[in-house]
């Protein structure tokens, strides 16, 4: 049974390649999008990213590859391969690829 956007259930996934990169863009691709959350993997070109914005829900993001800067209330922090970062609700936020740079967020709606 396939979710939106081709991803399986019940299949192994390797996140790394759920979203490839492309120049010049964001690629984002939604792996579950339920009323309680939802998980989506993102690719970010070198430069590419969000501009700031909240978000009503904590995001749990992770770099799946490379290096981004995060800011968070105006501090802004360099997250790698490997690292986690908590955005927290209702606080102004900001992504920007310092190298290319895929992610998974998750945000919990409850």
């Amino acid at each position: 049974m396939a979710l939106k956007k081709g991803v399986e259930l019940g299949e192994k996934l390797n996140l790394a390649n759920l979203a490839g990169y492309q120049d010049g863009a964001v690629v984002s691709r939604t792996v579950i999008d339920k009323p309680v959350g939802t998980i989506t993997a993102f690719s970010f070109d070198a430069g590419e990213g969000l501009s700031e914005h909240t978000a009503p829900y904590d995001a749990f993001v992770q770099i799946l590859d490379g290096e981004a800067e995060i800011t968070i209330e105006g501090k802004a922090q360099t997250v790698s391969a490997g690292e986690i970062i908590i955005m927290p609700a209702n606080k102004p936020h900001s992504l920007r690829g310092v190298k290319k740079f895929k992610m998974l967020l998750v945000m919990i709606r409850a």
